[in-house]
């Protein structure tokens, strides 16, 4: 069987359903659709499948020309309808993994969707979980359900891990650029795997077994959380010591060896790097280990938006502006410069804390003209434009993200007091404070 499937994905006479159409499942399904394979973009969210069936893209980085492009080869469409993966040959889950009020694994969104497609999955199939998660969740919450319906893993029915590595807006290196980890229940199932990527991406990486890959993803992302909590609580002890961090990390990245640069802000966001220290913990106390270090660096990192408002509340007082009548506007919504991705956010949880204190807060984001409904965070507002007029209006403007659209120069120049938390603002000002 497995030749036998390995033929069809080379002849391209094989369909591919991905479960999940967002920052994940969207540019793989377009990525396998441009190379010739037929694929059904499956998603719980009316509006995101309308929107993809009447050629129209509601991610920034992903243009209606891109989307248009697929759905006129007329192998590519979406649905809410689950019943269709029983017409395909892969199944490939890409759905979030976030953290419960406990910070806790939240695979809901994983179980979910696989009682969904477990209604209709046939011998011959293969499934792929992209979500990040911990070590054991593919054998877990697929591999014995699988069996307990009868199927042969390896021999009938194939599953693999292979995590998503994607980085939205980054120029140098997109969906088929980025080397693929792979691994498998089964050498069988892994094989079929590498197989099924390989024909849309440029480079596969082999692992022995789902969890070898599943700790891969963990250990790619908890290594950028280490060195940014590292970096953010340096620069807290930077700032009480007058020192300005940016300059020290300028300095130390001259060296050609042993160093790389991280940069601190006003906390970490995306699905994945403030989240996954936290699912790696929680599994390694189930097997009786304290990752002390991995979580400390999670815990300092998410202490950072309150660093920030108590940073902000601080220069208010000792310039006594009343919080009463003191206006303030937040640069920048989304998680990282020049993505419109608010997931995660530190900048919510800012804006959620200030308006707790009672001040009156709005916002301006290039990418994010209103705010959409997220899961622990629900606002009213619209992105306010970046003009002379409007900045000399707020008592202080505070830099959250970086993006490039943003004019720097208009905002030194007609901002009352900058507080900037991601040190674009490197003048020796009296308007000016780190943050």
């Amino acid at each position: 069987m497995k030749e036998a499937i390995i033929t069809k994905i080379k002849n391209k006479d094989f369909k591919i359903a991905i479960v999940g159409m967002g920052y994940v499942g969207l540019p793989l399904a377009l990525r396998f659709n441009s190379v010739g394979f037929e694929v059904i973009g499956i998603d719980i969210d009316d509006s995101k499948v309308a929107k993809l069936n009447n050629c129209e893209s509601y991610i920034k980085h992903i243009s209606k020309k891109d989307v248009e492009g697929a759905i006129k080869t007329n192998k590519f469409f979406a649905s809410t309808d689950f019943s269709l993966v029983r017409k395909c040959d892969a199944i490939i889950i890409c759905v979030p993994t976030p953290l419960d009020d406990k910070l806790e694994p939240d695979l809901s969104y994983v179980r979910h969707t696989r009682d969904k497609i477990l209604q209709h999955v046939k011998k011959g199939q293969l499934v792929s979980l992209e979500s990040t998660t911990y070590p054991g969740t593919t054998e877990e919450e697929f591999e014995a359900v699988l069996k307990d319906k009868g199927f042969n893993i390896g021999q009938d029915f194939f599953i693999v891990y292979s995590p998503e590595r994607e980085d939205p807006a980054n120029q140098k290196f997109s969906t088929d650029t980025i080397p693929k980890v792979c691994g498998g229940i089964t050498k069988e199932c892994r094989d079929i795997g590498a197989a099924m990527y390989s024909a849309a991406i440029d480079k596969i990486v082999l692992v022995e077994s789902a969890k070898v890959a599943e700790m891969t993803k963990l250990l790619e992302n908890i290594h950028r959380a280490v060195n940014i909590g590292l970096v953010n609580e340096m620069k807290i002890i930077a700032s009480k010591m007058d020192i300005d961090i940016f300059d020290v990390i300028d300095a130390a990245a001259t060296k050609p060896f042993g160093f790389t640069p991280y940069y601190p802000g006003p906390g970490l966001g995306g699905h994945c790097i403030p989240i996954d220290p936290f699912y790696l913990s929680w599994k390694s106390k189930q097997i009786g280990i304290d990752a002390e270090f991995i979580e400390l660096s999670g815990k300092v990192n998410r202490k950072m938006p309150l660093y920030v408002v108590n940073n902000i509340i601080d220069i208010m007082k000792k310039m006594n502006m009343s919080m009463e009548k003191s206006k303030i506007l937040l640069l920048g919504m989304a998680y990282k410069k020049n993505v419109d991705d608010m997931r995660e956010s530190p900048s919510l949880e800012i804006l959620k804390q200030l308006e707790r204190q009672g001040l009156s807060v709005d916002y301006s984001d290039p990418f994010i003209n209103k705010f959409e409904n997220l899961r622990k965070y629900q606002h009213q507002k619209e992105s306010i434009s970046v003009t002379v007029n409007n900045l000399k209006k707020y008592d202080i403007t505070v830099l959250l993200t970086d993006h490039d659209q943003f004019n720097y120069d208009l905002i030194f120049k007609h901002s009352n007091i900058i507080i900037d938390t991601r040190g674009k603002f490197r003048k020796d000002n009296k308007r000016i404070f780190s943050s």
